[in-house]
């Protein structure tokens, strides 16, 4: 099994960044697809962004292109979200997530492994 451990969250103004990081046990890190989800108060889980396995594919949800970028580096077992031009709509539970699939995906059912969450609040 893979532990993911996210860390980074905290609390920003409108239009500041932050960078979330996601730090993963086990020895097959670099074989398995990594997204980010993030979810609101009364609102169900959502896809934010997603990493393939060597890191040359990206693909993002509509309401952060342009403004977040995922990465990973399998030497370190980890993957990180820069969020920048933050809004007070970002505020949500951040959640690192891992699926064993060659492709990338973009449904919470999807992923096999979750971490515990960090809280990104966006202040107006």
């Amino acid at each position: 099994q893979v532990q993911l451990v996210e860390s980074g969250g905290g609390l920003v103004q409108a239009g500041g960044s932050l960078r979330l990081s996601c730090a993963a046990s086990g020895r097959t890190f670099s074989r398995y697809v990594m997204g980010w989800f993030r979810q609101a108060p009364g609102k169900e889980r959502e896809f934010v962004a997603v990493i393939s396995w060597s890191g040359g594919h990206t693909f993002y949800a509509d309401s952060v292109k342009g403004r977040f970028t995922i990465s990973r580096d399998n030497a370190k077992n980890t993957v990180s979200l820069q969020m920048n031009s933050l809004k007070p709509e970002d505020t949500a539970v951040y959640y690192c997530a891992a699926a064993n699939t060659i492709v990338v995906v973009t449904t919470t059912r999807e992923y096999n492994y979750w971490g515990q969450g960090t809280q990104v609040t966006v202040s107006s």
